[in-house]
C-alpha cells in the first residue's frame, strides 16, 4: 500500500498560504516562522538596517554565551586528545583517574598548572592515635 503525505505551510501571521520558512536568531535564541513571499520580504526589509550594521558572531549562526569559567556555554571543555593527555599525565603523577568519564576539576587544574609549580596529589589523611602512656 502506498502512502502520500502532503505538508502545507501556513503563514504564521495571517493564516494564508506560506511560501517559505524563515529562520532567524535574537538574543542567543533561534526562531523559525512560516511566511508568504510578501511577509518574508517585509521581515527581511525590516531587519535589513540592523543586519547591515551588525557583525557576524564567531560561531556564524548563533551567539556564544560565555560563562564565568571562560568558556562558551555548551562548548566541550576539552577535546578527546586533550582528555587523553590529561589522563596520561595524571596517572604518571599519582592522580587516580578513570579510563572514561569526566575528569575531576582538581586534576584538570593541576594539569593546567603543571609547569608553574609541582603539584602533589591529595593523599588521604591518616588518623593518628595517641599512644597510651604507662601511668606508674
Amino acid at each position: 500500500m502506498a502512502r502520500v503525505t502532503e505538508v502545507t505551510l501556513v503563514d504564521d501571521l495571517d493564516g494564508g498560504k506560506a511560501d517559505e520558512t524563515v529562520s532567524f536568531a535574537l538574543d542567543g535564541k533561534s526562531f523559525e516562522i512560516d511566511l508568504s513571499a510578501t511577509h518574508a520580504s517585509e521581515l527581511r526589509d525590516t531587519i535589513a538596517l540592523y543586519v547591515g550594521a551588525a557583525r557576524r558572531s564567531p560561531s556564524g549562526t548563533r551567539r556564544a554565551v560565555v560563562r564565568e569559567g571562560g568558556r562558551a556555554a555548551g562548548a566541550p571543555a576539552k577535546t578527546r586528545e586533550e582528555n587523553a593527555a590529561i589522563r596520561e599525565w595524571a596517572k604518571a603523577n599519582g592522580f587516580a583517574v578513570s579510563e572514561r568519564g569526566r575528569l575531576p576539576s582538581e586534576v584538570v587544574a593541576a594539569y593546567a598548572d603543571r609547569n608553574s609549580a609541582p603539584v602533589e596529589p591529595e593523599k588521604p589523611k591518616r588518623r593518628t592515635r595517641k599512644k597510651a602512656t604507662d601511668a606508674a
